[in-house]
């Protein structure tokens, strides 16, 4: 007797690289980004693909300078990125030092600029998933946020006052 076929649930949907992989993806995009003098690894976004940039932030319990590659799209003048650890279910570090710490500045391709976050709540984080979905074919969005035990936090990075 054959198992029964299975209705795709997001769950059983998404696949993700083992984490092992994803850390060394994140260890060589920061190290071509050092190696190059920053000449290589940040882009602008375009209208389908989403930007890459750097988030200074400051460490919540150390105090110290920390710095994270992250992908995002612009909403005007706001910078748009999800909390989402390569989809791991802990909170990235650098979101808990954000909610710590609002004031940060982020390093573009065409140079930095000190910004202010916040987690997009209601119809502005609605908003925000709904363009993030449309992005570099990220029909697998909601499966990959089924995977994680907690809501992914969509942070807005607004420029600072």
């Amino acid at each position: 007797m054959s198992p029964p076929e299975s209705v795709d649930t997001p769950r059983d949907a998404a696949r993700l690289p083992p984490r092992w992989f994803i850390r060394t993806a994140w260890v060589v995009h920061r190290g071509l980004y050092r190696v190059t003098g920053g000449r290589l690894g940040l882009r602008h976004p375009t209208p389908t693909v989403w930007g890459m940039m750097r988030l200074h932030t400051v460490g919540r319990r150390s105090g110290k300078p920390r710095v994270a590659i992250l992908a995002y799209f612009e909403d005007g003048d706001d910078l748009v990125t999800l909390a989402m650890n390569g989809w791991g279910d802990p909170p990235p570090a650098w979101w808990l030092n954000l909610e710590a710490t609002p004031a940060a500045s982020v390093d573009l391709p065409d140079g930095s600029r000190d910004v202010v976050a916040h987690a997009a709540m209601g119809v502005e984080r609605d908003r925000l998933w709904a363009v993030y979905r449309t992005l570099d074919g990220r029909d697998d969005l909601d499966a990959h946020a089924a995977l994680r035990s907690r809501e992914t936090p969509v942070v807005v990075l607004s420029p600072a006052p």
